[in-house]
Parts: structure tokens; C-alpha cells; sequence
């Protein structure tokens, strides 16, 4: 998965910098968010821009899991998270979850390979 997992934790993130998680245009988040409106509703700042939140980001790694890895079409994911919305962002909370436990046995095994 090209998503990039972020250093730091901050309270909104610019389109720019979600777009670069994900290695995709930011033209292509600014189409699912029209696209995905039910499930897509950012916040903008004063000037517009749009902000976005963990938990946006969460939304994006399901819809990119459904459309760009899975290759589910548009309406196929649509149709899938109006059945299985629920389910699916459970699915992304556990693969997170894995993926921080995963990063912290790596790091314990580091340590312990320079003891």
C-alpha cells in the first residue's frame, strides 16, 4: 500500500500533504470528494482551503483501498460503502492498529540487534 504513514500528528492536514500520503493528485482527492460527498465533508479555513482531519484521512484510505487497490468501480464502491460502511472502516482501524504494532516490533528488534 503507497500510503504513507505520517511522522508527526496534527490537527488538519493541507490537501497537499494528504495527496502525497497517497502518491495521487490532489485534483483526484478534490473529484472523490464531490464524488463521495455522503462520506467526504471537509472542513475549509478561512480562505477556502480544505482541511483535513485523521479522520478524513481514514475515509481516503478506504476509499483509495476500495478504487485503487481493489479496482472497484466508482459506483462499486459507493455501493459497497452503503452496505458495508461500517465494516469497512472498522477493517481500516484494525489494519492501522497492525500497522503501529508491526512498527514497534521492528523497532524492539533494532534495539535489541544493537545490545
Amino acid at each position: 500500500m503507497p500510503y504513507k504513514e505520517k511522522e508527526t500528528v496534527k490537527m488538519f492536514y493541507s490537501i497537499g500533504e494528504v495527496a502525497e500520503m497517497f502518491d495521487v493528485n490532489t485534483s483526484l482527492l478534490r473529484f472523490w470528494e464531490k464524488e463521495f460527498s455522503s462520506i467526504l465533508d471537509l472542513s475549509k479555513d478561512s480562505r477556502g482551503n480544505r482541511q483535513y482531519t485523521e479522520q478524513d484521512i481514514s475515509k481516503i484510505r478506504v476509499l483509495y483501498n476500495l478504487v485503487k487497490e481493489q479496482g472497484y468501480t466508482l459506483e462499486g464502491a459507493k455501493n459497497y460503502l452503503k452496505e458495508n460502511r461500517r465494516e469497512a472502516f472498522e477493517r481500516d482501524a484494525i489494519y492501522n492498529s497492525l500497522l503501529k504494532i508491526k512498527e514497534q516490533l521492528v523497532t524492539l528488534k533494532n534495539m535489541q540487534a544493537e545490545v
